[in-house]
């Protein structure tokens, strides 16, 4: 029984395109776009237990992290029963591309190919002026670009080939959705 459980799960995690589609709390994380691979994902999204997301990105190139609700929505509901715009991250990327990276930018889109504006209630956490839980293994710094888009951009360091960075940051949805986007821009020196 526990084998059949096993492979059920592990059916329902690999679609018939091989893209990944990894379900905790009440979100999925998919890789569906491509470019890049999902490995794990655990967590309810609260601040006590982020969402914790393995990747592996294999170019330099933008690649776009597709989120669900998968459970109803409730504005401020108990984070593991209900998809409730707050979702405290950690994504743990590894660089198996073969450049380094000198900077990592996160950009929310809530359609589809267009940045996150001021009027849709996504956001890196936008009305918290000073927040302490924004952070990254391999970047000293970050800058939130605010207006008129939604993106967060971590630099002042490095990540070597074959090595992970960590980022830590808050995503709120004040008008949750039931999906939306995180683009994902490592970023290399140009000469």
């Amino acid at each position: 029984m526990a084998c059949l459980a096993a492979l059920l799960l592990a059916a329902l995690a690999m679609p018939a395109n091989g893209q990944t589609v990894l379900t905790t709390g009440a979100y999925s994380f998919s890789d569906e776009l491509g470019g890049f691979h999902i490995t794990s994902a655990s967590g309810n999204g609260s601040r006590d237990d982020p969402f914790v997301i393995t990747e592996e990105l294999n170019s330099a190139t933008p690649v776009t992290l597709t989120i669900r609700a998968v459970k109803p929505i409730q504005p401020f509901g108990a984070a593991a029963e209900f998809a409730n715009g707050i979702l405290n991250m950690r994504i743990d990327v590894l660089n198996n591309g073969g450049q380094g990276w000198i900077e990592f930018q996160f950009e929310l889109q809530s359609i589809l190919g267009q940045p996150s504006t001021d009027d849709d209630g996504l956001s890196f956490d936008q009305p918290n002026k000073t927040p302490d839980y924004i952070a990254s293994s391999g970047f000293a710094d970050y800058y939130r670009e605010m207006a008129p888009y939604d993106r967060l951009l971590f630099r002042s360091g490095k990540v070597d080939p074959l090595k992970t960075a960590t980022f830590d940051f808050l995503i709120t949805d004040l008008v949750p959705k039931k999906i939306f986007w995180l683009v994902q821009e490592p970023r290399i020196p140009l000469s």
